[in-house]
């Protein structure tokens, strides 16, 4: 079906029309994305109904699948890409007024380079075009991150560029293993000839794989790039790298130890580096009392440690958590980012002292901030609270010690999480605030247009945790379409 091609379509010819645009409208260049993404997003909820009853495989080249590159619009894959595309639409309108330097086409080119990417690696069929589409994302992302030209993006830019090309290394080396064992490099043809091969070749594999995708998902010990990229990027570029970038890595771990490897054997192993990740991720967001996109940075590692724990279990449930907290975090932590971005902007610095007091002078954007915040704690009546008591449930489920020992672990991560946050908070309502430079002007509320996205996010937080039903069904999908890889082959290859 031609919506799950133009899922990835629209982004991608909307990239290269936005300088052609801004040569002949300049102005109107900025509004491409918003544009393009909001076409992403309607096309992708109208083929969600259809997708969780059968999925859709787009066949390109003519041939049917494994002969052919083929997109898989599946529950997982599509309620993935409607996430990227609200995120993603989300984040262009504030960057509309937020970004300013020249020139703005550049930039917008790049953002909508790296929603592409992040489309494309949820989407695809093929283990190959997953590490292209991985490369467009890493290449916008890389550029982005040193958009300003500044001496702190540009050595932050340059970390992450060695980084992310090292575990590009290794994520290439592990598809030349693949395509030498099975001479093929579609997923589902791969993992229905996966039980002829030796244990020892796949655990190899998988382990170059859970390394390369494990720096752009950010887990310990390679993530070591993510606090100067977050800390140091445009604010409205920490967001969609914390909300939809690092989400890709932990996408493609999940897909190759499931669906492509089978590797339950060894999935308490991953579940152990979540919670190393998520430990060491929240002990040093507690320490950074000074920069708070630094601190974000860091609350991300431990977000995502927490998810990879999850993705570990094994069971249909505790995907299901993982997906739910993947869900709580892109859109809480967008939200924390885009705020963080108009108060660093209004206080002229990133200095969490500097921001004491500023419920009074920014009451909605610090209002929506406590919502992220209280949301990645995990209270209630917040999408946080159901996502994080689906993971707890989900490890009590398996009545194994080893999950009932690092669930406890977890648990005792957020209280060190709730600390920070409610340091933050504190300071917004309860100290007072630094008085400006006799030559500054006094600190306003964000503007109206970036204000929007900040707040729809907040209020969809609330809608979500009032009301999981509405996100519920598709993630139960999506789980169900990792656990149950016998369908996932039969699907796309077409056999009985």
């Amino acid at each position: 079906m031609v919506g799950g091609a133009l899922l990835i379509a629209i982004p991608l010819a909307s990239a290269f029309a936005i300088p052609l645009v801004g040569l002949a409208l300049k102005r109107a260049a900025k509004w491409v994305p918003p544009l393009a993404l909001a076409a992403d997003l309607v096309i992708g909820l109208i083929l969600l109904p259809r997708v969780l009853e059968k999925p859709i495989i787009v066949s390109i080249g003519g041939f049917p699948p494994p002969f052919c590159i083929n997109l898989m619009v599946g529950p997982l894959g599509l309620s993935l890409a409607i996430l990227i595309s609200f995120v993603a639409l989300l984040i262009s309108i504030y960057a509309v007024g937020y970004i300013k330097t020249e020139p703005t086409e550049k930039y917008h080119a790049l953002f909508l380079l790296l929603t592409t990417g992040a489309l494309g690696v949820v989407l695809t069929g093929d283990i190959f075009n997953l590490f292209v589409f991985f490369e467009i994302l890493c290449v916008a992302s890389y550029a982005l991150t040193a958009y300003r030209k500044d001496r702190a993006g540009s050595e932050a830019a340059m970390k992450y560029l060695i980084q992310g090309t090292v575990g590009s290394t290794f994520i290439l080396v592990g598809i030349a293993f693949l395509y030498g064992l099975f001479g093929t490099l579609n997923m589902a043809d791969i993992a229905a000839r996966v039980p002829s091969a030796e244990p020892l070749h796949l655990f190899v594999i998988l382990a170059f794989f859970i390394v390369g995708f494990g720096v752009e998902a950010a887990v310990f010990p390679l993530n070591a790039w993510l606090p100067d990229a977050h800390s140091s990027a445009p604010s409205s570029v920490s967001a969609i790298l914390s909300a939809i970038a690092i989400k890709t890595g932990v996408y493609a771990i999940a897909r190759v130890s499931y669906t492509l490897m089978n590797a339950r054997g060894v999935l308490v192993l991953i579940s152990a580096i979540g919670i190393v990740t998520l430990v060491i991720g929240e002990m040093a967001a507690y320490r950074q009392k000074d920069d708070i996109k630094r601190m974000l940075a860091y609350s991300s590692v431990g977000q995502i440690g927490l998810i990879v724990f999850a993705i570990g279990m094994a069971t249909s449930f505790g995907l299901f958590g993982a997906l739910f907290q993947l869900v709580n975090h892109a859109l809480a932590k967008c939200l924390l980012f885009l705020a963080a971005g108009y108060m660093i902007y209004r206080v002229g610095s990133k200095r969490l002292a500097d921001m004491d007091g500023l419920g009074r002078s920014m009451p909605l954007t610090t209002l929506a901030f406590s919502v992220g915040a209280f949301s990645l704690i995990g209270l209630p009546p917040f999408a946080g609270f159901m996502s994080k008591l689906s993971i707890v449930c989900a490890a009590l489920e398996t009545q194994r010690a080893a999950y009932l020992a690092l669930v406890a672990v977890a648990l005792a991560a957020t209280i060190v999480e709730a600390g920070y946050f409610f340091r933050v908070v504190q300071g917004f309502y309860f100290r007072k605030q630094v008085a400006p430079d006799s030559d500054r002007q006094p600190i306003k509320e964000t503007p109206a247009g970036a204000l929007m996205p900040i707040v729809v996010l907040a209020v969809l937080i609330v809608v979500v945790g009032v009301y999981p039903g509405l996100v519920t069904n598709a993630l139960r999908g999506a789980a169900n379409e990792l656990v149950n890889r016998t369908e996932y082959i039969r699907v796309v290859l077409g056999t009985p």
